[in-house]
């Protein structure tokens, strides 16, 4: 790196002590949320900003320029989002049958496609993995202890260290991957002819049981009763009845194959199929008892007609004789309460539990298509994913039609009475795909449809609060949020909002205005207190960073709270610089010791297994990739720090520091390895932005 005399950086720059810039002939690639937000299709060749995708960012292709080497316009075209990206799953090239794994008998015996070999799995298992504790790291290179050195084998079984401890059975007293889990050492002993049996703490598991063990799961039989449209919804037919056209009654049903869609292509025709215009147009088809499954997005009013026998007995059955009004649901009391607001890919469980840790009081989950929740999609359902920890916690939805989101709602009543503390109905989301099929911010524009949906939602949640997320408005300079607002409230009886300061077209180019969000409040409490309602939890969102910030804004527009997105994606402690109200100047140790929680949070969730393991290391990465823009306190020349600020090239007060400020996506890789293990050689990461594809000797100057 070249230092050259002192500059003048830049507006918008964030302040850095000049002690620790790093001037670069040439500026660093930055990244940008709106390209990254703004998903389009992933075939279509082309980037978020609609710019031609550059062969040399897809994968495989290895004639990647330097940043200097770039002309103008290719140096544009690396601001965007890495288009198709792709992640497939590790496995052991030696694959155990999952039955003999955890000690029982396969009930296919010599028809199993799995190995039933446990000793020939273990001599070709690779070495157990182990997660050094945050005091055997330092803050110069390599960082983290030579774990070669601390591995005690096991004398039968060399691979398996018995000085390693295994996250799993140290939260939940057993560990459910049994020989599979890298981290097997941590949960053997000794059987009675000197081979491995897998260990219990019987203790640990009955504690484990209140306090450990994830929530909110749909049954099997249930999401193949929602695929083959048998799923008693009594509630939401009445509903759509009432409120149905004549000429809407007898619509056809609209056919995909989810087996011929990746994951990114289903989300995109899941929403095609609920903006249809014409669904008469789509060949109907029955259901296939194969693996290979058709999912029918049907017109949710014809479905009670469709169903036979038990099904029919279950739908009068739960049908409520009185239906619940919006003053009988449980009131939400979230005023002065820390809010995680639903984050796509980075938001998921593990990340929930480390804010939780932090001091976020209400979480949500990622936000879920009603079409794909009805369709019974295994990764729609697992958004619903709760961990104990989580004492407010609520599941997101979008969609475009009460015919997909009143089912919905009915159906997470159903299956989680107690395990959702509120539904949340998107109203706000930018994106492309989401807002052309209707959903999202497109519903701002259609106040008669949205009042539709949020009364029949209310109808079908019973005593789950529903809330609703929204923007300021669709388009600049017709915002229309202090007209929604109240209606929403007053009207249509949802228990919480929450504005986000931005119109759908501004996405993230303008400072969010607070000062609207505080004439929202103001329409919201005064149509309240003229009709002698109760007030509803308010809260605002958009550019909060800091503890001053959270508490100005807060005192300043008369929300009850704010929701944090992209603040608690870049620094996950600012819950707790908002709970003590202060900033705090968290160390490079701190902060890996916090990475250090996420890992063993993700392998709790996502498994000690090979594919566990390597889908912690993704998902951490995902989360690195927005946790390197965090410039640490003690670096910057005045407080507080901005949001929307940019860094320039800049080094640590240590080489720690230094290394977690990198944006180049291959230092990422290393810090996941020094908590689960080398990367194996055919597992990659590619980054959501293209400015972090580069490694580190390419954009320097």
């Amino acid at each position: 790196m070249s230092e050259s005399a002192p500059r003048k950086l830049p507006p918008g720059t964030v302040p850095i002590k000049e002690e620790f810039l790093v001037f670069r002939t040439a500026p660093a690639p930055q990244p940008n949320d709106d390209a990254a937000e703004g998903v389009t299709a992933t075939t279509t060749g082309r980037d978020a900003g609609d710019r031609p995708v550059d062969s040399r960012d897809q994968p495989g292709n290895g004639g990647k320029k330097s940043w200097k080497s770039m002309s103008k316009a290719e140096k544009n075209a690396q601001k965007g989002q890495n288009k198709g990206r792709r992640f497939k799953k590790e496995r052991d090239e030696l694959e155990l049958c999952w039955k003999v794994a955890n000690g029982a008998v396969c009930d296919l015996g010599t028809e199993c496609r799995f190995s039933h070999d446990i000793d020939a799995y273990l001599a070709a298992k690779p070495q157990d993995l182990r997660v050094p504790s945050i005091d055997e790291f330092t803050d110069k290179p390599p960082f983290g202890p030579d774990l070669s050195t601390l591995v005690k084998p096991h004398p039968r079984y060399p691979n398996v260290d018995t000085a390693t401890v295994c996250p799993i059975f140290a939260e939940a007293g057993e560990c459910r991957y049994g020989y599979k889990c890298r981290f097997l050492g941590g949960h053997i002993a000794e059987g009675s002819e000197g081979n491995l049996t897998l260990a219990q703490d019987e203790t640990k598991k009955a504690q484990a049981a209140l306090t450990a063990h994830e929530m909110n799961f749909i049954g099997a039989e249930n999401q193949k009763r929602l695929r083959s449209k048998r799923y008693p919804l009594p509630i939401s037919t009445q509903y759509l009845r009432d409120i149905a056209p004549p000429e809407e009654k007898n619509s056809k049903p609209i056919v995909i194959d989810a087996s011929r869609l990746d994951e990114a292509d289903y989300v995109a025709k899941a929403l095609e199929v609920s903006a249809s215009a014409d669904p008469a147009a789509t060949p109907t088809a029955e259901p296939t008892p194969t693996a290979t499954e058709d999912v029918k997005m049907d017109d949710v009013e014809t479905t009670v007609e469709k169903r036979t026998g038990d099904a029919n007995a279950d739908a009068a059955k739960d049908t409520p004789d009185v239906p619940m009004r919006s003053s009988e649901k449980n009131r939400l009391d979230w005023k002065g309460k820390t809010y995680l607001a639903p984050l796509t890919t980075v938001g998921n469980l593990p990340f929930r539990r480390l804010c939780v840790k932090l001091g976020a009081d209400i979480t949500c989950g990622e936000m879920g298509l009603a079409p794909s929740f009805l369709a019974g999609s295994r990764e729609e359902w697992s958004l619903v994913r709760r961990h104990p920890s989580e004492r407010t916690f609520g599941v997101q939805v979008a969609g475009n039609k009460p015919q997909f989101l009143v089912p919905t709602a009915e159906v997470l009543a159903k299956e989680f009475p107690s395990g959702l503390d509120f539904v949340d109905l998107n109203c706000g989301c930018p994106i492309d795909l989401v807002f052309k099929a209707g959903s999202g911010s497109a519903l701002l524009d259609a106040a008669g449809k949205l009042g539709r949906i949020i009364v029949g939602m209310q109808k079908a949640l019973g005593a789950i609060p529903l809330t609703v997320k929204l923007r300021t408005g669709v388009k600049d300079g017709k915002n229309n949020a202090h007209k929604l607002m109240p209606r929403i409230a007053a009207e249509w009886g949802a228990s919480a909002m929450t504005l986000h300061g931005r119109t759908r077209q501004q996405r993230y180019t303008r400072l969010a205005d607070w000062e609207y969000i505080g004439e929202c409040v103001k329409a919201v409490r005064e149509r309240e207190e003229a009709e002698d309602l109760a007030p509803v939890p308010i809260f605002g969102g958009g550019d909060c960073f800091s503890a001053q910030d959270y508490w100005e804004k807060v005192e300043g527009s008369g929300v009850d709270g704010i929701m944090i997105a992209r603040g608690a994606l870049i620094k996950p402690w600012i819950f707790t610089e908002v709970k003590e109200r202060r900033e705090w100047d968290i160390s490079a140790r701190e902060r890996l010791d916090l990475i250090r929680d996420y890992a063993e949070f993700g392998l709790n969730h996502f498994g000690s297994d090979t594919t566990g393991v390597n889908a912690t290391r993704r998902y951490l990465c995902e989360a690195l990739s927005f946790q390197y823009r965090y410039v640490p306190i003690g670096l910057l020349e005045t407080l507080p720090p901005k949001i929307n600020e940019r860094a320039p090239a800049f080094r640590g007060r240590n080489e720690l520091e230094t290394l977690m400020a990198s944006g180049d996506s291959q230092d990422w890789v290393k810090i996941s390895e020094m908590f689960l293990g080398p990367a194996p050689p055919t597992w990659s990461f590619m980054p959501k932005h293209k400015s972090n594809a580069y490694g580190s000797e390419e954009g320097q100057g």
